[in-house]
């Protein structure tokens, strides 16, 4: 079951590959995924000393009351991979300027899941061609309704 997906960056990056992960969480944290509560606009995941961990991703607490008081909700996240997932997006991160974009946290046998995209960033023009085909798509389902 999906719980949130980010739909900034399908349109923002170009998603050449995708991996499923796990996070690294704490109890109360789960609780409030599994509501529903999670932001992943403008998080991105980074590798630091081969474990990948998930940027600026935000969990405002359950029940704020009950919460730790040095509780930060856009705290880092270490994501459980393969070793040999995360050696192969070493090669290709520092190869070709590729970045580690969250698109969707989902549940799995009672797991809550994360799938990252390995992206490449769309330029302005790709956007804009982006949109004006939407757009086209958009028209033709309308008249197709409409006949």
């Amino acid at each position: 079951m999906t719980i949130a997906t980010n739909k900034r960056a399908f349109f923002d990056y170009q998603i050449l590959e995708t991996y499923e992960a796990g996070i690294e969480l704490k109890g109360y944290e789960v609780k409030s995924i599994k509501t529903g509560r999670i932001n992943l606009a403008g998080s991105y995941a980074v590798l630091k000393n081969n474990q990948v961990w998930l940027i600026n991703a935000d969990v405002p607490p359950y029940q704020p009351k009950n919460t730790p008081s040095d509780y930060d909700p856009k705290r880092s996240r270490r994501l459980l991979l393969r070793k040999t997932e995360i050696k192969g997006l070493i090669g290709q991160i520092q190869e070709k300027g590729l970045t580690l974009v969250p698109l969707k946290v989902y549940t799995k046998n009672r797991k809550i899941k994360i799938e990252i995209g390995l992206a490449k960033s769309r330029k302005k023009v790709d956007k804009r061609e982006l949109i004006k085909k939407r757009e086209s798509k958009k028209e033709i389902k309308e008249t197709m309704g409409m006949a």
